[in-house]
């Protein structure tokens, strides 16, 4: 099995985990609890409280929080004290608006200073905060906005005439619309400038008690069919955030992090907001969209110590080449990191090729909250795997019994459903309005996320595929992830998508959707080729029956490619919520 062995001893800073088994014996999540300050007055647990005012107190207040980078060059550093007053204005503006706690706050901006002051000084006044892609269309806005029952939008003018105005009458929850105006043009009806209620607020805030149960954010996440649904979490989750970001992301006081994930997706949030900000460290925020060499730039100017990205943008720069990446030098870049579907074996090897590192996949959910799964600086890289479970995060491949049951089986090599122990801080507390179904992701003490795995004979959790995206052909079950990994390995393919299709003697056949690299051509011949060559590694029952030359595949913009999407495009069948679908 191709191992990338790890040295300890030669990393450049020590890792937070270093024996993994002696830390997985003592975890404690009461500990992890300790490290945090808790509300003044043991007045509860306050997301925005841990994250910038316990900083803003002392030795870190006039450390930078937020590094802003704007597309047209502009730039802002925040420090945590001035983030503590601008999110305290923001919390005071929503008070004089008779704003209740409990009230839905939903943000429909770009990555801009306002949205980071928003989403924490909405959690100061214990409201719970809903982040929305800007990218969405009128529909899904209205959706989730339905849905969560907002009763605030904070989003620009322009945004709000092209994607608000027409759905406003829909809205019946909806009572204050705030404008950052980057159009310096007249205010639409029924609106209010933000900026001038932040100007008369005051710069201080006493948080309110807060129990650590209490609703703070609401991510949804998309269904194969129907409307999204609106996953519940509560300000204990950052006990989790600050865990994972120690553990799993390895945060030391002096990094300087960056998270590629816009925070309409949960990991901009719990990653590219929280976790950072709970450790006190700095946190580059890049306003544009993915372009390699502006963000290798970036890399190199901001010295980036950690970088959290997703796959589409891994698979995007070594689309463009190692090379481009080399040009470059990162002399503080020591860890990076990749969610949002697991890495192929061959893009964990890039990173070592370009960075010299290589990039350590992770595994969660929009319902766990915060990362469970990962692979860690210290511990060897079993290429394709998502790794170990973070300590604190029991998990197990499960079979489903027929009393509607789980039981874990532990041979390793037992291909079955990711199971997780309940308990851990940032679990999803709901499906809001939503209950029964939610109970549905249950069985005794274990969530069951959906997906399938096997564990192996070492500890480590490789990822099969979405258990709806399961291929059933002639008696055997195929995982796509595997087939789609094998064709990635020919020197002509960039990326793959792979699903079953109706096939009448053996059920589903595999065909595979090909995008292949610059420069390459498609034809009859490379296609047979392509079939040859995943052939020789799958084998016959495994291989694709079919192969279709695509421009691109359709993915989410955390980086899922949409397999159901291929399906249902191949079969003529409905597409379903596609609101998540990354823009092209």
């Amino acid at each position: 099995m191709d191992i990338l062995r790890k040295q300890p001893g030669a990393l450049p800073v020590r890792p937070n985990l270093l024996d993994y088994d002696a830390e997985r014996a003592t975890f404690s999540w009461t500990e992890v609890r300790r490290s945090l300050d808790g509300l003044p007055g043991a007045r509860g647990l306050n997301i925005a409280h841990e994250c910038v005012d316990r900083h803003a107190a002392g030795p870190r207040s006039t450390r930078i929080a937020l590094r802003w980078l704007g597309r047209d060059g502009a730039a802002q550093d925040i420090t945590y004290a001035q983030l503590r007053d601008l999110t305290a204005r923001f919390a005071n503006v929503l008070a004089e608006l008779g704003v209740a706690t409990g009230d839905r706050v939903f943000l429909l901006c770009g990555r801009i200073p306002v949205l980071y002051v928003a989403l924490l000084g909405a959690l100061k006044h214990r409201c719970v905060v809903t982040p929305l892609f800007s990218a969405f269309g009128p529909e899904p806005i209205a959706t989730r906005m339905e849905i969560g029952a907002a009763r605030v939008l904070v989003t620009t003018t322009s945004l709000y005439r092209r994607k608000v105005e027409s759905i406003r009458a829909r809205l019946a929850s909806l009572e204050h619309v705030l404008l950052v105006d980057d159009e310096g043009a007249t205010l639409p009806p029924g609106t209010l400038a933000l900026q001038p209620l932040l100007d008369a607020a005051s710069p201080a805030c006493e948080i309110g008690p807060t129990d650590a149960e209490a609703p703070a954010l609401l991510h949804f996440t998309s269904g194969t069919t129907g409307k999204p649904k609106g996953a519940l979490h509560v300000h204990q989750a950052i006990v989790a955030h600050y865990a994972t970001g120690r553990l799993a992301l390895d945060f030391h006081p002096d990094d300087v992090f960056w998270c590629t994930a816009d925070p309409g997706w949960i990991t901009g949030t719990s990653y590219g907001i929280v976790a950072p900000l709970a450790h006190g460290i700095t946190q580059v925020v890049d306003e544009s969209d993915f372009d390699a060499e502006r963000w290798y730039e970036i890399l190199a100017r901001e010295r980036v110590s950690v970088w959290y990205t997703a796959p589409t943008a891994v698979r995007m720069m070594m689309k463009a080449g190692a090379e481009a990446a080399r040009r470059h030098a990162f002399p503080k870049l020591r860890f990076i990191a990749s969610v949002g579907e697991p890495l192929n074996p061959q893009a964990v090897r890039w990173g070592v090729e370009a960075f010299g590192l290589p990039i350590h996949d992770n595994w969660w959910q929009t319902e766990t909250g915060g990362i469970m799964i990962a692979n860690f600086p210290a511990l060897d890289i079993r290429p394709g795997s998502m790794g170990k479970p973070l300590p604190g995060i029991e998990a197990a491949v499960v079979r489903r019994t027929s009393d509607g049951g789980a039981e874990p089986v532990d041979d390793p090599g037992f291909e079955g459903e990711l199971a997780l122990r309940v308990g851990w801080p940032s679990m999803f507390r709901t499906y809001l309005n939503e209950e029964a179904r939610y109970r549905r992701c249950f069985a005794g003490d274990w969530y069951l996320t959906g997906d399938l795995a096997r564990r192996d004979a070492h500890g480590y959790y490789w990822f099969l595929g979405r258990a709806d995206d399961m291929i059933k052909s002639a008696g055997h079950l195929i995982g796509p992830f595997e087939v789609e990994s094998a064709l990635m390995e020919h020197a002509a393919v960039h990326e793959a998508g792979v699903i079953g299709k109706p096939e009448p003697v053996i059920g589903e056949m595999v065909k595979a959707f090909v995008a292949l690299k610059p420069g390459i051509a498609p034809g009859d011949a490379l296609k047979r080729e392509l079939l040859g060559f995943a052939r020789k590694r799958l084998g016959a029952a495994v291989a694709p029956k079919e192969i279709d030359f695509v421009d691109g595949l359709p993915k989410t913009r955390s980086g899922k490619i949409m397999r159901r999407l291929l399906k249902a495009r191949e079969l003529g069948l409905p597409e379903g919520d596609t609101s998540t679908l990354e823009s092209t």
